[in-house]
């Protein structure tokens, strides 16, 4: 369902690390808004919520709820550390079109 690279499996597992056992895992999230009309919020996670979908990738626990299950079939999230940008960019095969910085989707 979702791929998480490498890097974006280190970036997180430091996440948490630095969490001080307060988290179990990451939460993906897609919502409304951005300037394509969806969006990707992440956060660390303590816990499963009703209608949850928890998949593990590269060591990391990723929670996914009912809307986000929706919207990421294929999903690869990577992590970036460079000049021009750094962070977690999303490759998205589902997405019609996205903005420029590549944080929301249609």
């Amino acid at each position: 369902m979702i791929e998480l690279t490498e890097s974006a499996a280190d970036a997180v597992r430091t996440a948490l690390a630095g969490a001080a056992g307060q988290a179990e895992g990451l939460r993906i999230i897609v919502e409304a808004g951005g300037c394509a009309g969806l969006r990707y919020r992440m956060g660390l996670e303590t816990d499963e919520r009703p209608g949850d979908l928890v998949v593990e990738q590269g060591g990391v626990r990723l929670y996914l709820d009912l809307l986000t299950q929706r919207h990421v079939d294929g999903l690869v999230v990577d992590f970036v550390d460079g000049v021009e940008q750094s962070g977690f960019v999303f490759d998205n095969p589902n997405a019609a079109s996205r903005c420029s910085c590549g944080k929301s989707f249609c």
